[in-house]
C-alpha cells in the first residue's frame, strides 16, 4: 500500500514538522515510537503513518507537554481518539466569542481567549485556522455592511500585534536559508503575508519581513544587501497581479539563484490560462501546500 511506503527523507520531515533532524533521531533512539524504513544506502525513509504520528507528537510538545509525556499519551491510544474528533468541534465553540470580543472593542477578553487557544492548540493551528479565519470573517462582515471600518481596523490591529509577538519568539536556525517576505508594491494588506512569515519562522527560517508599501527599487536594494535564498511576495488586489508577475519574472532573471514564491488572495483566485503563467511561482494557499512547496524547493539548498 502507498501509505506503507517510505516517501520522505529526514530532511523533508524536518521541514514539514519544524523540528531539527537531530531532535528527531534522538526521539526515535530514546522512545522508539516509530521505526523508519531504511533505503539501500541506509538512510531513513518515513511513511505517511510515521508523519502522522510525529506531527501529533510535535503538536503535543507545542502545547507544553514533554516528549516523554507525549509518547506516554500516544501509547495510551489518545492519538486515535483525538484524530477521529473533528478539529472544528475542538475550538469552534469559542470562535464566535473571540469574534464578539473583537467587534465590541474588548481587548482584554479577546487576548484572554487567544491565550486559551494557545494553551490548547499549536501555534500554527491558532494563527492559521483560528486567527486567519477570524480575519476572513471580519472582511465578510464588513463587505456585508454588518460592521464598519473601525471594527475591522481595530480587530486587525489586535491580531497583527499578537502575531508579531509570536513571530519574534521563535529561534532562527542558521542552517536554513535566509528569506525576504514583502507585499507587492502598491499593496496595503499584509495579514496573509504575516501569517505566512510566522509559518516560516515557526520552522526556523530567518525571515526579513518588509511588509507593505515597499517600492520596487527598495526590494532590489534589500536583495543586493541580504542575499537571500527565497523571496516571497503577497498580492491581494487583482489590479496588482500583472505588476506582481512582472516583478517576479524580472527578479528571477536578475537573480538566478533566488527562488521566488507568489501568494495572496489575488494570486489564489487566478483561473486558467492565467494560472499557467505564474505556475512556477505559486506557493499555494494552505499550510500543507506551503510545506510541500518548501520541501520541493529546499532540495536545491
Amino acid at each position: 500500500m502507498a501509505s506503507e511506503e517510505g516517501k520522505y527523507n529526514i530532511k523533508a520531515v524536518s521541514v514539514k514538522l519544524g523540528i531539527q533532524p537531530g531532535t528527531l533521531r534522538a526521539w526515535e533512539r530514546r522512545y522508539q515510537m516509530i521505526a523508519p524504513i531504511r533505503n539501500e544506502a541506509g538512510h531513513r525513509l518515513y511513511t505517511e503513518k510515521h508523519l502522522e504520528i510525529l506531527k501529533w507528537l510535535v503538536d503535543k510538545v507545542n502545547q507544553g507537554f514533554t516528549i516523554s509525556q507525549a509518547v506516554a499519551l500516544l501509547e495510551k491510544n489518545q492519538m486515535k481518539a483525538e484524530l477521529t474528533k473533528p478539529i472544528e468541534d475542538q475550538f469552534s465553540s469559542r470562535f464566535d466569542e473571540l469574534l464578539d470580543a473583537l467587534i465590541h472593542f474588548d481587548e482584554m477578553r479577546a487576548q484572554d481567549i487567544i491565550n486559551q487557544y494557545l494553551s490548547l492548540f499549536t501555534t500554527d493551528k491558532v494563527v492559521i485556522d483560528i486567527l486567519g479565519h477570524i480575519l476572513v470573517k471580519l472582511g465578510d462582515l464588513w463587505e456585508e455592511g454588518k460592521i464598519n471600518s473601525a471594527h475591522e481596523h481595530y480587530a486587525s490591529a489586535i491580531i497583527r500585534s499578537r502575531i508579531g509577538m509570536i513571530l519574534h519568539s521563535f529561534p532562527v536556525n542558521s542552517m536554513l536559508p535566509k528569506v525576504v517576505a514583502v507585499c507587492t508594491p502598491g499593496e496595503w494588506h499584509e495579514m496573509g503575508l504575516l501569517i505566512f512569515t510566522l509559518f516560516l519562522r515557526r520552522r526556523g527560517f530567518d525571515v526579513i519581513y518588509l511588509g507593505p508599501t515597499v517600492a520596487e527599487n527598495d526590494i532590489d536594494a534589500v536583495l543586493e544587501t541580504a542575499n537571500p535564498k527565497f523571496l516571497f511576495m503577497s498580492c491581494t488586489l487583482r489590479e496588482n497581479i500583472k505588476a506582481a508577475v512582472q516583478l517576479a519574472e524580472h527578479l528571477s532573471s536578475k537573480y538566478p539563484f533566488l527562488t521566488i514564491g507568489l501568494g495572496g488572495s489575488a494570486i489564489d483566485s487566478l483561473k486558467q490560462p492565467q494560472r499557467n503563467q505564474v505556475e512556477p511561482f505559486l506557493v499555494g494557499r494552505t499550510s500543507e501546500e506551503w510545506e510541500e512547496w518548501l520541501v520541493e524547493k529546499i532540495g536545491g539548498v
